[in-house]
């Protein structure tokens, strides 16, 4: 059922399945909270249970095989629209001869692989690389179609991914919209940077704050929903993760495909031989070398592991170097050289590791250079780690 199909978040969707029972939804929500919690799969999902006609409103939630259920599967049902930050080039299709340029067909292809990806992933967050935002265009388009009714039921459903880059002009159309709000339209803004938003956007939504989800409850979903895996691979899921459930969705797919062979363990090799460049006098250089090297062959997931396999041999460091008999490290199969570098590198600054690590990340997930991404990491780890 619906609402069992979350993982975490108990509490926020409490608070959203009492309201739809009790007929007291807001006319709009902000959906605030760090990447990859799930805040576009529960936005999806209270809008599957809206436009669900066979047991939408029971406190399951939608019913998962109905017409209207399997429309929203494929993105397609006319009561949701879905925004999220696309290239100008794809809105001049307004004249038949703009609509045939290659510049349009090229950026039309480019968002329908996105929307495959999406439907592949409920966690993935869709941006296209030359989008400078959710441009004024979209909102003028969502200020016409809000002025229909809903094909059946009683609301429509605005899902406005990354509203934090809503281009300033399309912030203010958007605000006019929240202003008089149309009876049968809900707004679910998704923000991991609600801080940028418009604070008139804010105070007219409701804001619901999501969390990581903890390494347990994420263990627990996949026991309960996925037996199918084995045990280790579980544990790998819920490690190289990091409460992330979009990059945990995508090594469970992979780990599924015909043929997989791991890569996380020949990228976690790559990641320590890296480190050691760093921490090693005189290899400075090499470290460079080594990050431009893995630009060059990593895709933008690949460096993202990259990058956490370094802060999870970290973890197990600072783990061992406070309690040397702690057993449940990340990389248990490597435990001596954990407590090696734990010997040789006793005070390093986990916390802003962390913080450099999360930001490189973010920035690689915002299709940021990754060249100059990589650059910056490798400049900033190594005094983190040697500190006295």
């Amino acid at each position: 059922m619906s609402w069992n199909r979350v993982i975490g978040q108990e509490q926020q969707v409490r608070v959203l399945r009492s309201a739809l029972q009790g007929g007291r939804l807001a006319h709009a929500y902000l959906f605030s909270g760090p990447e990859g919690a799930g805040k576009e799969m529960v936005a999806f999902e209270l809008a599957r249970a809206l436009s669900c006609t066979q047991s939408g409103t029971s406190p399951e939630g939608a019913c998962g095989s109905c017409a209207d259920c399997r429309e929203m599967d494929k993105l397609l049902h006319p009561n949701v629209e879905y925004l999220f930050p696309v290239e100008s080039a794809l809105l001049e299709g307004g004249d038949s001869p703009k609509k045939d340029n290659r510049k349009f067909t090229e950026a039309k292809e480019r968002y329908q692989a996105l929307l495959e990806q999406k439907k592949a992933n409920p966690y993935f967050t869709p941006c296209m690389d030359r989008s400078m935002g959710i441009l004024t265009e979209q909102i003028i388009q969502l200020q016409q179609k809000a002025s229909f009714m809903p094909r059946e039921g009683s609301r429509k459903v605005f899902i406005i991914s990354q509203a934090d880059r809503l281009h300033p002009s399309a912030a203010n159309k958007l605000l006019k919209l929240l202003e008089e709000p149309p009876p049968h339209i809900l707004f679910v803004l998704v923000s991991s940077r609600p801080e940028s938003l418009l604070a008139t956007i804010r105070s007219r939504c409701q804001e619901i704050a999501f969390q990581r989800v903890p390494e347990k409850e994420l263990r627990s979903w996949l026991e309960e929903h996925r037996a199918d895996i084995a045990t280790d691979e579980r544990e790998h899921i819920v490690k190289a993760s990091r409460g992330n459930l979009r990059r945990a969705w995508e090594i469970m797919q992979n780990s599924m495909e015909p043929g997989f062979e791991p890569s996380e363990m020949a990228i976690r090799t790559k990641a320590l031989d890296y480190l050691r460049h760093i921490l090693m006098a005189g290899h400075y250089h090499k470290a460079i070398l080594s990050a431009e090297e893995q630009t060059k062959n990593l895709s933008r997931q690949e460096l993202i592991l990259f990058i956490t396999s370094i802060l999870l041999f970290l973890q197990d460091a600072m783990h061992r170097r406070i309690n040397p008999g702690f057993s449940n490290l990340n990389n248990p199969d490597i435990a001596d050289a954990v407590d090696r570098f734990a010997l040789n590198f006793p005070n390093p600054d986990l916390w802003a590791i962390s913080t450099l690590a999360e930001e490189s990340i973010r920035s690689l997930e915002r299709n940021a250079g990754s060249l100059l991404v990589m650059a910056a990491f490798t400049a900033g780890l190594r005094p983190l780690i040697t500190r006295k």
